[in-house]
């Protein structure tokens, strides 16, 4: 497993927030599933994962799938949230420092795309709220 693989089962099994601020490249690109426009910056992409570390981090989501050279990492996930089979693919970029420079996540079906939009929403409605 390289360096950056592991860096990032670290931070998502353990929930690692601070460890996830960390390792965001000031000028990361975050491309959502729901969300038309690729959201820049590391404070936008920081919101997004913790918001969807609360919604799709339970005990039953594991990798089904991993795909990773020194720049790049495709992880295929499934995850049960609210009797719902959520199937996603993390796509992340790392740049030679170790920080993620893009990540964009893909999730089916669009059962499950209607589901975590809802939550998502709510939660970054929240964080939202907090900052003002």
């Amino acid at each position: 497993m390289n360096t950056n693989l592991k860096t990032w089962h670290q931070i998502i099994f353990n929930q690692n927030k601070a460890k996830l601020a960390e390792i965001l490249a000031e000028d990361v690109v975050f491309h959502s599933p729901i969300v038309h426009a690729p959201q820049i910056g590391k404070q936008i992409t920081f919101m997004y994962l913790s918001a969807a570390f609360e919604v799709l981090f339970n005990d039953t989501f594991k990798y089904v799938r991993e795909v990773t050279n020194e720049t790049e990492t495709l992880l295929e996930f499934e995850v049960n949230v609210d009797g719902i089979l959520v199937n996603g693919i993390d796509m992340i970029s790392w740049n030679d420092e170790g920080k993620i420079i893009s990540f964009k996540v893909m999730l089916r079906p669009l059962k499950a795309v209607n589901l975590i939009h809802q939550k998502m929403g709510e939660l970054l409605m929240k964080y939202q709220q907090k900052k003002s």
